[in-house]
């Protein structure tokens, strides 16, 4: 027998290189703990690859970034979204090893067969999988994800009865099951949480809609004849004795029931024997019918007097309800925006149904270039308000995917004189800004009566609060070193924003609110920029303490003089110890000390030449600081001098204070150096709901 012919050697070592990149691109995706899962999902709903070809063997689901529709956290896929994409065949089992999987969307597939057990899937909390070809029963696994919040299985070819374990989703907010074929009843059905709920085109549904679902709107039971109840038909009572003709009452010898003249309820009909007449049934005497008529009078007249005060009471609601309308229109529209407000960041993570039509012709301006989330994800997310400020009231917003936003409602803002074209043009400008002590923006919703600021969010507050919030015993005091590296960063910023070449920014609102901390301690400004679209004030025009003298007319009036000027007052504040001015929102709960003029009160002890008595207590605890606390008062005395002229820049104030702190002076970072955006920003349109 001959001997196999032998390969070349280049061929060999070329065979040998192709298999040891395949083996080990094979083990980059197989050291992913789901990309197993995912492949399988892929090679039954995608065979030919021709949907998913960024699916491969060779990269991680999570950190190449180059699967479509996957998103991870913790480098563990939770995020599942493949709509509209024509994917074909069964639900894959595989699918259920993706135990950190909260969002899973397969809407608008061709997906068929049953879905598998999602038992497994215990962090799912929302579950689309609408205009599919999926069949059989309702899915027994679905009651056991008790933190479903969505569940959509909507025109499919689903059958049988809903259910009553569906109850134990007690966080369960939307239910939507229209065009299947489901029957049965649904009067069992108790999701005290749902807002939304749809069972119409499954016409085998039958019975009295419980009282739970009677508020939703007839829609959401049409095509569905053999339903009743609120808010469809009365149901029809059920005859007291079927066996009777039907509409036989009326003779004397008929069948089926007579009405009682007073109470209109049912009396059966007796037979025409007098031995089995009751006692109850015997002819009434003269003195009976006395008494009848005197307890028919007492009743009428009951019923006019019960009339008369239900009367009286709507009477009093109508007007109070049509007062209150006059009142709120005499707001210029605050109510309107109190709604709104409810609406967009209540704690339910579902927006109002029935949303402003305005709102719905607002659009979301990215400024990454990729759309990370909808306004719907936004309207959803459960939020926390975390306070408000002159531009409108900040929130806290946990999207599903688990990512963390701020949000920043900027319901005070001036339009007049500003069209939305002016706006769009600031955020475009405000948008491109990278520095790492500024607050990231994220993006923009904008509508005629609804304007949102997506920006990073700050886990550890404001220089505010950890300057005065909580003051007292078991407090731990903000230490010279972090007050000292808070202002250097808050410097840099604020010069980074003075930097820009294309457009002459300022800040226009710096003070010690708007100065947030991120995880690792640094500094971050935000609200910048917004003072072009400041609110005009009426009447007396009142100073936060920070203002600077010439700006104080008008806060709208801001240039970078001005700025210095406020961050000079900040570094007082750092000091001191002391809020600027009681206006601002301090008081004797969060230890401000009340209401001074801090500048003034500085300016008075040093004149004295009592400068020790500036600082804070809290400072004196630390030896070897007085040079250096000295050296920033002096900073901060130079960037409050009156006449604005006499500030020095903030660039230059950047280099005093990292000679202070014994930091080499780099070279500052200029705003074309750090600016990273694409010229376009990607734009979503919204319809909200």
């Amino acid at each position: 027998m001959a001997a196999p012919p032998r390969l070349p050697p280049n061929l060999l070592t070329a065979a040998l290189l192709f298999q040891f990149l395949f083996l080990r691109h094979s083990a980059a995706a197989s050291a992913h703990p789901d990309a197993e899962p995912l492949l399988i999902f892929k090679s039954t709903a995608d065979p030919n690859g021709v949907v998913l070809p960024s699916w491969n063997a060779s990269s991680d689901p999570c950190t190449s970034g180059s699967w479509v529709g996957v998103s991870c956290i913790h480098n563990r896929v939770a995020r599942l979204v493949l709509e509209n994409l024509d994917l074909r065949g069964p639900f894959s089992a595989s699918l259920t090893s993706l135990t950190e999987l909260r969002v899973l969307s397969l809407k608008h597939n061709g997906l068929s067969g049953q879905l598998p057990d999602l038992s497994n899937l215990t962090n799912l909390k929302l579950l689309f999988v609408a205009h599919n070809r999926f069949s059989g029963d309702f899915p027994p696994s679905l009651p056991s994800l008790s933190k479903l919040y969505r569940l959509d299985l909507s025109y499919n070819n689903f059958f049988g009865r809903i259910p009553l374990a569906v109850n134990r989703l007690t966080h369960l907010l939307t239910l939507s099951l229209e065009e299947n074929s489901f029957s049965g009843q649904i009067s069992g059905l108790n999701l005290p949480s749902l807002q939304e709920f749809n069972v119409s085109g499954n016409n085998q549904l039958s019975g009295e809609i419980p009282a739970s679902l009677s508020d939703f709107p007839a829609s959401s039971f049409s095509n569905a004849p053999n339903l009743c109840g609120p808010p469809l038909e009365k149901c029809k009572s059920a005859s007291s004795d079927p066996t009777q003709p039907p509409g036989g009452g009326g003779g004397s010898g008929g069948g089926g029931a007579m009405a009682s003249p007073v109470t209109g309820s049912q009396t059966p009909t007796v037979s025409s024997t007098p031995t089995a007449i009751p006692s109850e049934t015997k002819p009434p005497t003269k003195s009976r019918n006395r008494h009848r008529s005197r307890i028919s009078l007492i009743a009428i007249t009951g019923i006019i007097i019960g009339d008369v005060i239900v009367l009286g009471f709507v009477c009093l609601l109508l007007y109070f309800y049509f007062w209150k309308n006059h009142s709120n229109k005499s707001t210029s529209g605050k109510s309107i925006a109190s709604q709104s407000e409810k609406i967009v960041y209540s704690s339910s993570p579902y927006p109002n149904p029935n949303p402003n039509p305005a709102q719905a012709r607002g659009k979301m301006v990215f400024f990454d270039g990729e759309r990370r989330f909808e306004l719907e994800d936004l309207l959803r997310a459960s939020a926390e308000m975390l306070g408000k400020g002159g531009f409108g009231t900040a929130y806290k917003a946990v999207l599903d995917d688990g990512n963390v936003v701020a949000v920043k409602r900027l319901k005070e803002l001036n339009m007049s004189g500003h069209g939305r074209r002016e706006f769009e043009q600031q955020m475009e400008i405000l948008g491109k800004l990278r520095h790492p002590n500024l607050v990231g923006f994220k993006a923009y919703y904008y509508a005629m009566d609804e304007k949102l600021l997506v920006l990073d969010y700050m886990p550890n507050g404001s220089l505010f609060w950890l300057l005065h919030g909580n003051r007292g015993p078991g407090r731990t005091p903000l230490d010279w070193t972090t007050r000292l590296k808070i202002a250097a960063g808050a410097a840099r910023g604020l010069a980074f924003i003075h930097s820009c070449k294309s457009r002459k920014l300022v800040h226009g609102n710096v003070k010690s609110t708007n100065v947030l901390i991120d995880k690792s301690g640094d500094a971050k400004l935000s609200d910048y920029g917004l003072s072009m679209f400041a609110p005009t004030s009426s009447g007396a025009p009142k100073n936060n303490g920070y203002r600077a003298p010439e700006a104080v007319l008008d806060s709208r009036k801001q240039n970078q003089k001005a700025d210095v000027y406020s961050f000079g007052v900040l570094l007082l504040e750092l000091l001191t110890g002391k809020c600027p001015s009681a206006v601002d929102g301090c008081g004797l709960s969060t230890g401000c000390g009340g209401a001074i003029d801090l500048l003034r009160w500085v300016q008075s002890v040093v004149r004295e030449e009592w400068t020790a008595e500036v600082f804070d207590l809290e400072l004196m605890r630390y030896k070897g600081i007085e040079e250096e606390m000295v050296g920033l008062l002096q900073i901060a005395m130079a960037c409050t001098q009156a006449a604005p002229e006499q500030r020095p820049r903030i660039n230059c104030v950047v280099k005093m204070i990292d000679e202070l702190r014994g930091v080499e002076a780099s070279p500052s970072l200029s705003h074309d150096d750090l600016v990273s955006i694409s010229d376009s920003p990607s734009v979503s349109e919204d319809t909200n709901g």
